[in-house]
C-alpha cells in the first residue's frame, strides 16, 4: 500500500528540474500541479523565473499540463497568460484528469510525469495509474484547510516511509 505514496524522485523546486534531464529519461510531456507546486496558493502569476523555466520546457519540446483541484477562475487566471493547457477541479488522486491530461498532450504514461507538493493528490493519482511521479517541497509554507489536514497525514507516511527506508531525502 504504501508504494502508492512513494514518489519516483524528489526534487527541492520545480525549477530544479531540467528539460535535459527528463529527456534522459523519455520524458515529453509533464503533468504538473500549480498551489504549492509552481506557485504560493495565493500568488496570481507565475515568476519571472518560473515563465523561462516552462520557455525552456517549451523549447525542448515537453509538453505541459497544469492539473489541478482549485477552481477555473484561479488556474485559467494562472495557465492563460503563459499558453499552458489547464485542468481544473480535478479532483485529485481519483485518475480521470490525469487520463484527460495524457490525452490533451497525445502522450503514452511511460513518457509524462506529475510533478507536485503533495503525497495525497498529485503522487497518489499518478501512482495509481503507474506514471513516474516527482514529489516538490511546497512553495509556501501556509495551505488551506484541507491541505493543512493531508500535509499532517503526509507526515505521518513520510516518517513510516523512512523508517522503512523507502525514502531517503531531508525535507
Amino acid at each position: 500500500m504504501l508504494h502508492y505514496f512513494l514518489p519516483s524522485q524528489f526534487a527541492k523546486r520545480v525549477i530544479d528540474i531540467t528539460p535535459d534531464e527528463l529527456k534522459k529519461k523519455g520524458v515529453k510531456g509533464i503533468i504538473t500541479d500549480l498551489d504549492n507546486t509552481l506557485v504560493e496558493w495565493n500568488r496570481p502569476s507565475a515568476t519571472p523565473e518560473l515563465a523561462a523555466w516552462f520557455d525552456a520546457m517549451k523549447q525542448a519540446g515537453i509538453k505541459v499540463v497544469i492539473v489541478s483541484n482549485n477552481n477555473k477562475q484561479r488556474v485559467q487566471s494562472f495557465a492563460k497568460p503563459l499558453g499552458i493547457p489547464f485542468i481544473f477541479e480535478a479532483r485529485k488522486p481519483l485518475t480521470r484528469a490525469f487520463l484527460q491530461a495524457l490525452k490533451m498532450m497525445e502522450l503514452k504514461k511511460e513518457e509524462v510525469v506529475v510533478i507536485g507538493d503533495q503525497l495525497l493528490t498529485d503522487v497518489l493519482g499518478g501512482n495509481r495509474l503507474g506514471l513516474n511521479t516527482i514529489l516538490v517541497v511546497p512553495v509556501a509554507q501556509t495551505d488551506g484547510l484541507w491541505t493543512r489536514f493531508n500535509r499532517k497525514v503526509e507526515r505521518k507516511i513520510l516518517n513510516v516511509m523512512r523508517k522503512k527506508g523507502m525514502i531517503y531525502w531531508e525535507e
